[in-house]
């Protein structure tokens, strides 16, 4: 956990909406500093690691998209917040697709982006917290080190985010199996499980891995 306040940038081209997020965020007592356009804000991050970061959609020098996929490239953990003002779905997932944590509509009420900066604050730390217990061998709770790594094996030569069934597929393990180790692998923050909304029906979880 952080000691300190939380250092969050804020990505937009205007001037007003950089100065509403950056005195809604120090209100809520973490530290802000801002940027005007895609390129400046990842010069800032490169110099100083925030974080979470806040990024506008439609900006004129390096746009939302691009932006969110070369901070993504810089830090694989970083929670990205993007706010537009465009509802469609498609959008949204395109963000997410690049890597983006979250995706609100504009204008956000203080009180709603303020929760939701604590939220990916919150799970930011409880990666980071199972991260570090799970640094010691695998092995515990049942787990054995050979099924574990087959379907490590299997995410790893994935491109795309995988479905249980296709997991189940792929290494010709017992489903139940598969979902008990995808459920530690997640829980030490090993695979990520991202939401497929498809067209009809309820979501499907996808699950990538987060490092090798």
């Amino acid at each position: 956990m952080h000691s300190e306040p939380a250092f969050i940038l804020v990505i937009d081209d205007h001037e007003s909406v950089r100065f509403t997020l950056s005195e809604i965020l120090t209100f809520a007592g973490w530290q802000v500093e801002t940027a005007a356009s895609g390129w400046a804000g990842l010069a800032r991050f490169r110099a100083r690691r925030h974080d979470l970061v806040i990024v506008d959609y439609h900006m004129p020098d390096g746009d939302g998209l691009s932006t969110v996929r070369r901070l993504r490239a810089l830090d694989p953990d970083v929670p990205i917040l993007v706010l537009t003002v465009e509802e469609r779905t498609d959008v949204a997932a395109r963000f997410l697709e690049a890597g983006a944590t979250d995706f609100a509509v504009k204008p956000v009420k203080a009180p709603d982006l303020i929760s939701r900066v604590r939220l990916h604050l919150k799970m930011r730390d409880l990666v980071a917290a199972q991260r570090r217990r799970s640094a010691e061998p695998a092995g515990e709770k049942g787990i054995c080190p050979t099924t574990l790594e087959k379907i490590l094996a299997y995410l790893r030569a994935q491109a795309h985010p995988v479905t249980l069934a296709e997991i189940t597929q792929g290494t010709a393990l017992a489903y139940p199996t598969v979902h008990r180790y995808v459920q530690y692998l997640e829980e030490t923050g090993r695979v990520v499980a991202e939401y497929d909304y498809g067209k009809v029906g309820r979501p499907r979880k996808r699950y990538r891995i987060l490092r090798p």
